[in-house]
């Protein structure tokens, strides 16, 4: 792997990309079901200190690829998703997201697009009449051996390339103009990300808690380092919950986001500033939330995790 990675890079990459993927495909099923006996336990410990060493050594190969790798590890393994979406640019400096009236609007990183090596997966289709069973696996073997009945890459695909198009419809000379007005303050037609949201929206309203809870995590993993694709789904994140009228909606979405940074370090840039947004500006009403209040350790551990 060393030499794939060092050797006529990136060509190589695309190489060792796809052992990683075989790797965490041999031990998907294992993980999903918490069969972690010695052999398997060992093997995921090594994976562990693997992603680490690609965090320091490599840290753009894990950015490239990042979605290839999420697709193929189980949502509850957060620590091994954290380690891969906290990559970012050797050449790029992290603003510390704690710091007081940090405006990420005006990051320029803000306004550039992340390299994204992966293909994502298209499925031709009338869209939105049928977009809810298309998500849905054939109820038969596939689905039992998935462990969900939901098509997780095509959830994953769904969301990455809505907001990769959305980008991308974007007038380049107002992107600058627009990007500082993507706040939850003005009007959606003023930054043209309406389809986007509406889709995100329906998604999040029609499908179940176990999709919904998929739906959320896709958006989650595009949290990464600053870039115009942390700050579209950032955005939407947080639209989401502001725009949300049951508060079951509002709960998964803080789910999604505690589970994650309570897991242990490294946690991705993204992740932090969205969830900061989110408990310190007075819009979203956070502190206020029947889920917040029901149990005292769980305010208790939100602000653990705040500071």
């Amino acid at each position: 792997m060393p030499k794939l990675l060092t050797v006529n890079a990136p060509k190589g990459w695309v190489y060792a990309q796809l052992l990683l993927v075989d790797l965490l495909k041999f031990m998907e099923p294992y993980l999903r079901n918490a069969q972690l006996e010695v052999p398997i336990g060992l093997l995921y410990k090594g994976t562990l200190r693997l992603l680490l060493v690609l965090l320091h050594n490599f840290t753009e190969f894990l950015c490239n690829y990042h979605f290839s790798f999420c697709d193929v590890i189980p949502s509850s393994y957060i620590q091994m998703r954290n380690i891969i979406l906290t990559a970012h640019p050797d050449n790029m400096q992290l603003p510390d997201p704690s710091t007081p009236n940090l405006k990420i609007d005006l990051l320029p990183d803000m306004h550039i697009a992340p390299h994204v090596f992966s293909e994502t997966r298209r499925q031709a289709s009338p869209f939105l009449s049928e977009l809810k069973e298309k998500l849905l696996l054939p109820q038969n073997e596939v689905a039992a051996q998935a462990g969900t009945r939901y098509n997780v890459p095509l959830i994953n695909s769904l969301v990455l390339y809505v907001g990769m198009q959305t980008i991308q419809q974007l007038p380049k000379k107002n992107t600058h103009v627009l990007a500082q007005q993507m706040t939850c303050n003005g009007p959606m037609e003023l930054y043209l990300m309406g389809p986007a949201l509406a889709l995100f929206q329906t998604l999040i309203i029609e499908l179940d808690a176990e999709g919904r809870y998929l739906v959320l995590n896709a958006i989650a993993n595009q949290l990464r380092y600053p870039s115009n694709h942390t700050h579209l789904h950032s955005y939407a994140m947080l639209y989401l919950f502001n725009e949300a009228k049951q508060e079951i909606i509002q709960e998964q979405i803080t789910r999604v986001l505690v589970e994650r940074l309570m897991g242990n370090e490294p946690h991705p840039w993204g992740l932090r500033i969205t969830f900061l947004e989110l408990i310190k500006n007075h819009q979203y009403n956070f502190w206020s939330h029947a889920f917040i209040k029901c149990w005292p350790e769980i305010e208790k551990i939100i602000k653990t995790i705040s500071i």
